[in-house]
């Protein structure tokens, strides 16, 4: 952190963030006496200043183009410059349509992100594929409504459908096996330490499915009016969001028996959440009218956004430490210095 012209930037909140998110700057001594001058830089991207006074800033980070990123946040006023540290996700991808988190491929660092169109819709690809070098490519075409995708053991990749209530199984040659069928309004996807796969079926079910392709179900929930989204943390149980219209909602706690409690309340539309290795949650989701991704301690009792973005839907964890993010259209990739946690390396 830098300190000129007697004042200097005291905390940036967040401290990372993609494009559309907004940040609040705490300062001392930052001159806003000639509002023309102030500005705000994130990296060499301008930004936008929502409001400015000595002591606080509240400011807008602007779109970039794919692959920019920065490590910096920069206050210019009249005679002011302070600098502090800050982590700009980088965009990999725009165009596209996630609904739920990204999967990863730890085998080599790919992701894997859905082009899932409105419903019905049979879109030219269904998901994509962002190899290490960034390239994105059609990975798969003939899934309608591609929803949930993760990654068994074996590092097969698996998807949901909302549109025909099944779930599949896509083989490294790219061939498409239904594993189940009869899921409800197929949404969420998880693998339990076992191998079991979950299904959330937004209409009100979770499905648990064997290696066999046999469904039952797992527990109850209320309906979501957009999708479930799942995740397992390392207390072995389930962890699950559904947006409803409330504006004050919760992310749900389903342990082993199937029994659904609620694990932290006062989010707004959470979506897309995943465990570090420390056991925090991180949700994307809105907390005291700041949109991004929430950070929940593993107790349940703290949360704090982390990451600043605006239609946000998903994350995940790649094994270089970063946090790949998507929104409604778009990839990111932010350097949060985190390890995500699995089931199974545990």
């Amino acid at each position: 952190m830098s300190d000129f012209s007697n004042g200097r930037i005291k905390s940036v909140l967040p401290s990372a963030g993609v494009e559309g998110g907004e940040v609040v700057i705490s300062c001392e001594g930052y001159d806003t006496s000639d509002y023309t001058a102030c500005r705000v830089w994130f990296g060499e991207q301008r930004g936008r200043i929502i409001s400015a006074a000595p002591d606080r800033v509240v400011a807008a980070i602007p779109d970039a183009e794919i692959g920019v990123s920065a490590d910096n946040l920069r206050l210019e006023g009249g005679i002011s410059s302070f600098t502090s540290s800050f982590a700009l996700g980088s965009k990999l991808a725009d165009n596209l349509h996630p609904v739920a988190n990204p999967a990863i491929d730890h085998s080599d660092g790919s992701i894997f992100v859905t082009f899932s169109g409105s419903r019905g819709q049979k879109v030219p690809v269904s998901i994509y594929k962002i190899s290490p070098d960034d390239t994105v490519s059609p990975y798969v075409s003939d899934i309608v409504n591609p929803t949930g995708l993760a990654f068994s053991r074996e590092g097969t990749l698996y998807a949901t459908s909302r549109y025909d209530s099944a779930l599949y199984r896509i083989s490294l040659f790219k061939e498409i096996q239904t594993v189940a069928s009869d899921l409800g309004v197929a949404t969420g996807l998880a693998f339990d330490r076992r191998g079991d796969i979950y299904v959330g079926d937004r209409s009100g079910t979770i499905f648990r499915v064997n290696e066999l392709g046999e469904s039952r179900p797992f527990a109850t929930l209320e309906p979501s009016v957009a999708a479930y989204h799942l995740a397992f943390g390392p207390d072995g149980d389930l962890y699950v969001t559904g947006p409803t219209v409330s504006s004050f909602e919760c992310i749900w706690r389903v342990n082993a028996m199937g029994e659904v409690s609620k694990f932290y309340t006062g989010l707004g539309r959470p979506q897309g959440l995943a465990f570090d290795a420390s056991g925090n949650l991180y949700v994307t989701a809105s907390l005291r009218g700041h949109r991004g991704i929430v950070r929940i301690t593993p107790n349940g009792t703290r949360a704090e956004i982390a990451v600043a973005g605006s239609a946000l839907v998903g994350l995940a964890f790649d094994d270089l430490g970063n946090m790949i993010v998507v929104s409604t259209q778009k990839v990111y990739r932010l350097p949060m210095g985190l390890r995500g946690y699995s089931v199974f390396e545990n």
